[in-house]
């Protein structure tokens, strides 16, 4: 089923770069991004490869899918959010770091995958 292998992508790319709700002003990790997701645990497409755009501090994902978004990236680049489209569910965690950045992610719902994402700082 393609629709649990596109949330975990798309949970990556949404997520993986969103804020606080309260952030207001800029952020040091505005611009464009562009993630890889890459499965390593279950019957998930292998890899993907999105482009998420942050402004002041959101993260904006520009794809067709509908995702119910709620993330955070910290000041220090720390990443914790979630993802979810119906009963299908991912949990991204990891860190940005300069124009670069890494972590996990894992599904639940109806298809169990898990990988990890790598993110890259493109203007």
């Amino acid at each position: 089923m393609r629709v649990m292998s596109c949330l975990g992508a798309a949970a990556l790319t949404a997520l993986v770069l969103s804020p606080p709700a309260h952030a207001q002003q800029s952020n040091r990790f505005d611009g464009r991004w562009s993630v890889e997701v890459v499965t390593e645990n279950g019957s998930c497409d292998r890899a993907y490869r999105y482009a998420v755009i942050v402004e002041n501090g959101r993260a904006r994902y520009g794809g067709p899918e509908n995702f119910d978004v709620n993330g955070q990236v910290g000041r220090n680049g720390a990443v914790s959010a979630s993802i979810s489209r119906g009963k299908d569910r991912a949990d991204v965690t990891g860190g940005l770091s300069g124009s670069t950045g890494r972590g996990t992610w894992s599904t639940s719902g109806g298809r169990a995958c898990s990988g990890y994402w790598n993110a890259e700082k493109r203007g």
